[in-house]
């Protein structure tokens, strides 16, 4: 779900003050929400174009075409309105900066859960081998241990690839649905499967219990 950044009737303000500050057309006003909002916020074309004709039906941005390209502009009486209502766009301007940041902290809050989680799965999963590694070669002293290391390793490889595709899953669903994925989150994610990495390893070199 698209992000709730801008209440109900904020947009059609906010477009005025980015027309303010210079003409666009309608993909660099859409590149131009995304960069403020911090990737948080990707309005559709059919979000904003419809209010683009609205604006200019009232009379407060005009268009011009360039070619294949319509380039709209502000005009004296959107100039106008602005003014007039600029206290209204200062609150909007403090209310996308909250809204901005809650949604990035939301988004890191969850993938640093996530990372926590599979830290602990893979520690107890890796102290779970051990055991069964041992009770295994006390019950059977004549087993063969290159297959059933083969066979262990195709459960971690059948783990890691579930794992993968979960994650890999959630994050492109999360941007497909206009969520953002600040690079932070990212080096979390980086971080937390280093961290991982270096348990296992740690797991697989120390010495066996009695």
């Amino acid at each position: 779900m698209t992000p709730a950044v801008f209440s109900h009737g904020d947009l059609r303000l906010y477009l005025l003050s980015l027309l303010a500050e210079s003409p666009q057309h309608g993909y660099g006003i859409i590149q131009a929400l995304t960069d403020r909002t911090g990737g948080t916020y990707t309005p559709s074309a059919g979000t904003i174009y419809p209010r683009l004709a609205k604006l200019e039906e009232e009379g407060l941005v005009s268009k011009t075409v360039d070619g294949r390209t319509t380039i709209y502009a502000i005009t004296d009486a959107g100039r106008a309105e602005l003014t007039a209502r600029e206290g209204e766009l200062e609150g909007i301007e403090e209310g996308l900066s909250d809204s901005v940041r809650l949604i990035a902290s939301e988004v890191r809050h969850s993938v640093q859960e996530a990372m926590r989680s599979l830290r602990a799965d893979l520690a107890t999963a890796a102290q779970k081998e051990q055991r069964d590694a041992k009770e295994r070669a006390h019950a059977d002293s004549m087993s063969d241990e290159r297959t059933t290391s083969r066979e262990q390793l195709g459960r971690a490889d059948a783990a890691l690839n579930a794992f993968r595709a979960q994650v890999r899953t959630d994050l492109r669903t999360h941007v497909a649905r206009g969520g953002a994925l600040p690079a932070s989150v990212v080096a979390d994610l980086e971080q937390a499967l280093d961290d991982a990495a270096r348990a296992v390893t740690r797991a697989l070199a120390a010495p066996p219990q009695d």
